[in-house]
Order: C-alpha cells, then structure tokens, then sequence
C-alpha cells in the first residue's frame, strides 16, 4: 500500500465531528439532542459514579454524539428509562465532540462514545488514563453529489468538495483517499470545510453540481429532501479498496477512565453487555428502534428508519476490537501523527473483558 506524507494544518481535535453536530431532522421533544438531553432510571448523579439508590447499584453517567452512536444506545436508553437496567444509567446526548471530552476530562462521564482517533488522542493527552472498551461504529462517511459525475475517487480531481469536521476524522480520511487516487488534497481540489454537517446537507439540499462529504444520518435526510442527490462514492468501500490489508474505518469507540475499568469491572462489564444488546436490537429490529431514535430525541423515525442499516453500527471488543483500531489509527498516523495524538497507542490503551 502506498503512502505518501503530508502536511496537515491540525485544527484543535476537540471540535464537531462527523458523529455529532446539530441534526436537520427536527426531535420529537423539547429536550433537544444537542442541549444534552438526558434520559435515567433515577436522579441524575452529580459525577461519573455516584451512591445509587441500592447498595445493589450504581449510577453511570454516559455520553453519546449525537448519530450512529447514540442510536445504537436508544434499546438501552427505554431500558434505564424503565429502570430494568443492571445499574442506574443517565444519558447525554450532545451535539459536539469537545462537550463529550470536556466531561470525560473533568469525570462527568463514566463512559463515553467519540470518534476513534479522539480516543487515541485523549489517551495520549491523559498519559493514558483513558481506555478504549469497543468498536461501536464503523464507516458512516458517502460522497454525495446532485448530479452524475463522479463515479471514481479520480473522479474529484479539479472539483469543489464540501464536508465538515476539519482537523478530525473526515478531513483525515478523505486526504488519504484523495492522495491514494493520486490527487493532491491541497493542489488538485478545492475542500471547503463547515463548521456543522447541517450547513453541509444544505447546500446539496438547494443546490446544483454540488459535491459534499457527509456522514449518516444527513445522508439520508438530504435524500429525502432533494431527489436529484445520490450517493457517488461509499467513503469506507473506497477506504477498503486502496488499504487492501484488512483495514477499516472506525469511526467511534466507547470509552472509559481506567481507574474505573480496574475498580469497578463487574459494573462495567455489566454496561457493556447491556450496550452490545442494545446495538444488536437496533440493528435487527429497525422500525422499533427508529421509533425510539425520535423519542430521545435524536433523528426522526422516518429517516431513521433508512439510515439506521447504513450506520455501520457494530459492537466490537477483544482482540478483533484492538485489530481494527491499530490498522486504522495506523493508517491516519502514517499520514499526519498528530492526528492521533502524536504516537500510536500502546496495548494499555483496550480493555478486554
């Protein structure tokens, strides 16, 4: 496989990715994803872990993007709601990658869903306090267009290319493609960066000939709102193709502090379980698990319904786990180290049950 290195000018890392930013579909309650909505089967802890109301439980606070993260939570969520939950869990559900990390930082969170690189990031930015539990989410990026140009990677060439996520994920990714299709990234195309995938989806939603990146959901509510978009290029097929050694993209993990993980194991085995559960509901029961998407707030029913077998949503621990991180997370590293935190993580960065 061939790679080639360039520079990359590294925005702050904490900033919008592509697994959360402010949604185009409107939530069914007041309690907006993006402000944090918060669903428990108690009060709300004031830290991460709290007396619950037993001696018996716990009270976990956990944090989600929201997208295909959350989404895979939302069978957990009714459950905690319900109070049939091993421990006690209340869920946060933000809009912005920097809200989740702040929280995680400062002990807010027990657990915690972010994009993959971030966590290798944070780990070396904490000297490794933090610790990956699983693979929740694998690639969700498509390049879209509202026209039919653009059938190849060489495709790109010359074109105007929208996204979001700067300095993150996307911006990684579609770099290493763009240059593994012989394309120079700061030459051969023009990337116009936005701060929010919703500007993104607007853009191909009223415009013509226009070429953007975008995550699911917004795929599929761009698609509902402008018949003339397709998808061109399924970002993670492309990523595939030119790796050709197994590599993925990992687009989120789940996450823990250390100390927790080491003091608190049956709690936390009991939480991922119920997670793994949870994304295996939502994965083969879609029609119940897009209804429940709309009431916590996070996408509508509708075009969660069609986005959710297009999330890529997995649950994913062990040694296959620690396999696709390192493969992906080598990949980014070869391109730009800062992109995750300088040195690729040591094998105290899983943690396998």
């Amino acid at each position: 496989m061939k790679r080639k290195k360039w520079a990359v000018v590294m925005a702050v890392v904490l900033s919008i990715t592509l697994l959360g930013a402010c949604g185009s579909a409107k939530p069914s309650n007041d309690t907006a994803a993006q402000t944090g909505a918060q669903v428990s089967a108690e009060q709300e802890p004031t830290a991460a872990v709290t007396e619950g109301a037993s001696a018996e439980k716990m009270n976990l606070a956990i944090a989600a993007l929201k997208g295909p993260t959350a989404i895979g939570m939302v069978e957990m969520m009714e459950k905690a709601e319900k109070g049939e939950t091993e421990n006690n869990y209340t869920f946060s559900v933000l809009g912005a990658a920097d809200e989740v990390t702040a929280g995680l930082i400062k002990g807010d969170y027990t657990f915690a869903a972010i994009p993959g690189n971030l966590a290798s990031v944070l780990y070396n930015k904490t000297g490794g306090a933090l610790e990956v539990a699983a693979v929740n989410t694998l690639g969700v990026l498509y390049i879209l267009e509202s026209g039919d140009s653009i059938q190849s990677m060489e495709d790109l060439k010359g074109k105007t290319i929208y996204s979001m996520g700067k300095g993150t994920t996307p911006e990684f990714t579609l770099n290493y493609l763009l240059q593994s299709a012989g394309i120079d990234p700061s030459k051969d195309v023009t990337i116009e960066y936005k701060s929010e995938a919703t500007e993104v989806a607007a853009l191909l939603s009223s415009g013509e000939d226009v070429i953007a990146m975008l995550p699911q959901p917004y795929v599929t509510t761009v698609m509902k709102q402008n018949e003339s978009v397709r998808i061109a290029l399924d970002v993670t097929k492309e990523w595939e193709t030119y790796t050709g050694d197994g590599s993925t993209v990992v687009t989120g993990v789940v996450v823990a502090q250390k100390a927790f993980l080491e003091e608190n194991k049956e709690a936390a085995d009991a939480f991922l379980k119920e997670y793994a559960a949870s994304a295996a509901y939502v994965t083969t029961n879609v029609e119940d698990a897009a209804a429940l998407v709309e009431k916590y707030g996070i996408f509508s029913a509708d075009v969660a319904e069609t986005a959710i077998p297009l999330c890529n949503i997995v649950f994913m621990q062990g040694d296959a786990m620690k396999e696709k991180i390192n493969a992906y997370l080598q990949v980014l590293y070869d391109q730009q180290p800062d992109s995750v935190g300088g040195t690729m993580p040591g094998d105290d960065f899983f943690y396998i049950p």
